[in-house]
């Protein structure tokens, strides 16, 4: 007895584009600063840099803060996909929105951002959404958007 077996194989090609994220640079961020301007430092808030100082030491700040109007639009800093809603507070106020991002081989959010929608793709200077109003909360600080990594690290060499 003969018996005839056929066999069917499905191959299938997984083509993986590796971007070496070392080379990324964000283009700009918000309108009114095409150059990604770094908030310094206000004498009530504190300072806008990477690992700068919170409550009284207790904290570290966890992200780069961008000069940002409050209104602005802010814009896709290169092709993104939005991965959905990241708020920075547990408690609501008028600045508690941002977006989750990747693009460029990071993973990144940005805080105080009211986005057009929290899912999709973005290419390089769409708009991503509006700054919130940070005066209502923050009276007298530099209004800006954060910018902060998905693994917490620096991301002033981004920049």
């Amino acid at each position: 007895m003969q018996v005839k077996v056929s066999m069917c194989f499905s191959f299938s090609v997984i083509c993986s584009c590796l971007v070496d994220a070392s080379q990324v640079k964000f283009g700009p961020l918000c309108s009114g600063n095409s150059s990604n301007r770094k908030r310094g430092c206000d004498k009530k808030y504190g300072c806008g840099n990477y690992g700068a100082s919170r409550d009284g030491g207790k904290r570290r700040h966890a992200g780069l803060d961008i000069v940002c109007a409050d209104g602005a639009t802010v814009y896709a800093p290169f092709d993104v996909k939005l991965n959905g809603k990241a708020v920075p507070y547990k408690k609501n106020n008028a600045i508690n929105d941002g977006i989750n991002l990747s693009g460029g081989g990071l993973c990144f959010k940005l805080f105080y951002v009211k986005p057009i929608s929290y899912f999709g793709t973005l290419k390089k200077g769409q708009k991503i959404g509006t700054m919130l109003p940070m005066q209502k909360v923050y009276p007298g600080i530099t209004s800006h958007v954060h910018v902060q990594m998905c693994d917490r690290s620096d991301p002033t060499k981004y920049f």
